[in-house]
């Protein structure tokens, strides 16, 4: 089950912050926390594959690698989402893990846009498995999603949540969302 903890408006879309399962959510498009060869075994990736069939890997398979930064898109299985967005998150002491980070946010948001998609949600990308500081990622990924939004006025995404697990990762997004 989830819960909608807050909703902030920027610009006509609305901000959410949800505490819950990703997998549960129904938006047009889920985003994983992937690794550059989309193999989803652990974490939120293993989760979306056993939740949504193993046409998610299989469909990953076939699109191969993604460098850290970009994203790539594959159908969402039999979860009740449309689609799964696969953004590749930095592992800390990799180097430049904010820059990355930002690209991954932001090339998940820009192909959401260009699929037509008018909702997303996003998880804490690289928070988990791949060690990025948890208060850091949420200021990222909120400050993108505002920039998203300010930077591209004619975007169909109307909604971007972000859809957190745990309640020490959701304490750092509550406060980023206080800013708003």
């Amino acid at each position: 089950m989830s819960e909608i903890i807050t909703e902030k408006r920027v610009n006509d879309r609305t901000l959410r912050l949800v505490k819950g399962d990703i997998t549960a959510r129904d938006v047009d498009a889920i985003v994983n926390a992937a690794n550059s060869h989309l193999k989803h075994g652990g974490g939120v990736a293993g989760a979306i594959v056993r939740k949504g069939g193993h046409i998610i890997q299989e469909e990953s398979d076939r699109i191969g690698y993604v460098p850290t930064g970009e994203a790539a898109v594959t159908t969402a299985g039999s979860l009740p989402a449309r689609a799964v967005i696969h953004a590749v998150g930095p592992r800390m002491g990799e180097g430049d893990e904010d820059s990355k980070l930002r690209n991954a946010v932001r090339n998940s948001l820009r192909l959401a846009s260009e699929k037509g998609f008018r909702s997303i949600s996003l998880p804490a990308i690289s928070a988990g498995i791949f060690g990025f500081p948890r208060d850091r990622c949420a200021e990222i990924l909120v400050e993108e999603a505002k920039s998203f939004i300010s930077d591209n006025p004619a975007t169909s995404l109307e909604v971007i949540e972000f859809c957190i697990f745990d309640n020490e990762t959701l304490s750092y997004f509550k406060s980023q969302f206080e800013n708003i």
